[in-house]
């Protein structure tokens, strides 16, 4: 039994959710997020939370019900506070700037990264090393901050590298003389 999946997703003020046509549909003042419902999961929205339960007692539905509800939760979340994931960028001559809808890296390769940022994703570089993510789906965010790291790991070495805000980097010690 889903210690998670048993809570119901309490709805704040100014959020209403809906389901219609197989999708869950939150609208809050951040705007609406939209989630494809699972066969296996039964969803009613009840008042002022949503509740989710499995559609039957078979393993596969158990498996998938303390997910369905964090998905849940994570839509209502997104719609009313947002997500937020913060890169710092470590090493000489390593930058980042945001320039409209495009992300400018300088990150010690021969040419200058541009990455597209995403619909529905916002990013600010407060300073040169430091490139904050933010927007309303989670997943997109995350996806977004996840190809942006994988253009230089930090190293276990120096540190060099760019990495999320609060990570901790195993630091190796060098050769021995």
């Amino acid at each position: 039994m889903s210690r998670i999946g048993k809570k119901p997703v309490a709805i704040p003020s100014g959020v209403t959710a809906n389901i219609e046509n197989g999708t869950l549909s939150v609208k809050g003042p951040k705007g609406t997020l939209t989630l494809g419902l699972s066969d296996l999961i039964d969803y009613k929205v009840e008042g002022d939370e949503i509740s989710v339960m499995p559609a039957n007692d078979s393993k596969e539905a158990r498996s998938y019900w303390g997910m369905q509800r964090t998905l849940v939760s994570n839509l209502v979340e997104g719609v009313t506070q947002g997500f937020t994931k913060v890169l710092e960028i470590t090493g000489v001559g390593y930058r980042a700037s945001a320039q409209g809808n495009k992300l400018k890296l300088q990150l010690g390769y021969s040419h200058d990264v541009d990455l597209d940022v995403p619909a529905g994703v916002e990013v600010k570089t407060p300073d040169q090393t430091t490139i904050e993510i933010s927007g309303t789906d989670k997943q997109a965010v995350g996806q977004f901050a996840a190809e942006i790291r994988r253009w230089r790991k930090p190293e276990p070495y120096k540190g060099k590298g760019i990495k999320y805000r609060g990570e901790y980097i195993f630091r190796k010690e060098g050769k021995k003389k």
